[in-house]
């Protein structure tokens, strides 16, 4: 059992070291790493099932065991001393085995260090209460950017703040602002039980770690309606989709009755993607960020959703709605992506060619 985890806390070791974000494990297969979006094998002996399964039976808290034994799948994090935390995602696959853990660097990021443009998500993180969601696939940086956010607000502000994660990510330590994280399944039995506790425990902001179903949502917009900011993350390629996937958290017969109550309450989405950099050395992301001002309130409430991407892309600088090509376009022009990456993760290459060519709409704005 020793030997198994000082395999895997070396194969762990190997991957931060090289710029792994995730370390992919099947039983008696050799690991594979994804660096930089890609999957590239690592020069090893094979990992045995046993192998495997000892590594998650030793490793995982005592109050996921039976959960493990019962679903065949587990998440949980795992830490390392001295390299961080890992969030672990274990389960079977045609009766073995697999793993997969992602990295997660203990210390919060900066807007700096992703490259982001600050001065609309400074704004965002001084709202007083509503919702916030920071959108994207799965490993396109949401978990970053909202720690980069909540990072900022620690360092500028004196805030409550109270996470509920399944597990938790990034960590925090207490500078102008107190932090409470809970971890479902260890300091919640659930996100629903916990979302309820939440506001009996004074918070100012409130983390979600995903907003996944009816009851995790109501509780949240129940949270903002009575003067909390609640982040929160959400799976979908852009506002639109974001939207659409709210309200389908409610029954047809409901959706029309809760339009206003949501445009209320959503104060911006963010939506974000991940391109490779200029060096192939990494990736940077680029976001697309509606901000529900007076007219993205009122195609909400008027159930008009198919009208967002276009409010985004006549968004102004005051408003600070912004279309992923016009940060598509920002990044290829300081030289931090490349224009043929860029036209490949546009959600419309032929209006951003035509941006880069100096075409604009007739009010400055970026097309698509």
């Amino acid at each position: 059992m020793a030997e198994s985890i000082d395999t895997f806390n070396s194969l762990l070791t190997f991957a931060v070291e090289n710029g792994a974000s995730d370390i992919h494990i099947k039983s008696d297969k050799a690991a594979m790493l994804r660096l930089n979006g890609g999957l590239q094998s690592v020069d090893m002996d094979p990992l045995s099932g046993e192998m495997v399964r000892d590594f998650i039976e030793t490793t995982c808290p005592d109050q996921f065991i039976e959960n493990w034994h019962d679903d065949n799948q587990i998440d949980y994090s795992y830490s390392l001393d001295s390299l961080g935390r890992f969030r672990v995602n274990g389960f079977y696959q045609r009766g073995t085995i697999s793993m997969v853990f992602r990295y997660i660097k203990d210390r919060p990021p900066t807007f700096d260090e992703l490259n982001l443009e600050s001065e609309t998500l400074v704004q965002l993180c001084r709202h007083k209460e509503g919702i916030i969601l920071v959108c994207g696939a799965t490993g396109s940086g949401k978990s970053s950017c909202l720690a980069c956010m909540l990072n900022w607000i620690n360092h500028n502000m004196d805030k409550h703040i109270v996470t509920l994660e399944d597990p938790i990510e990034f960590t925090y330590t207490d500078v102008k602002s107190v932090f409470n994280q809970r971890e479902v399944g260890i300091d919640s039995p659930s996100f629903e039980l916990g979302m309820k506790a939440v506001l009996r425990q004074d918070p100012d902001i409130i983390l979600i770690g995903e907003l996944r179903d009816h009851d995790t949502f109501t509780t949240a917009l129940a949270a903002a309606e009575t003067g909390h900011l609640v982040f929160g993350t959400l799976h979908s390629s852009n506002a639109q989709q974001a939207v659409q996937r709210l309200f389908e958290f409610f029954p047809a017969d409901q959706q029309e009755n809760m339009r206003r109550q949501i445009a209320s309450a959503l104060k911006a989405i963010i939506s974000q993607r991940l391109i490779p950099d200029l060096d192939g050395h990494g990736r940077i992301p680029a976001q697309e960020i509606f901000i529900v001002d007076s007219m993205g309130r009122r195609i909400i409430e008027e159930g008009k959703f198919e009208k967002i991407g276009s409010v985004i892309d006549s968004g102004s600088k005051e408003s600070g709605s912004k279309s992923f090509n016009a940060d598509l376009y920002r990044l290829i022009k300081a030289g931090m992506i490349s224009k043929e990456d860029g036209l490949a993760f546009s959600p419309n290459a032929k209006a951003l060619e035509m941006n880069l060519k100096g075409i604009f709409l007739s009010n400055g704005s970026f097309v698509g």
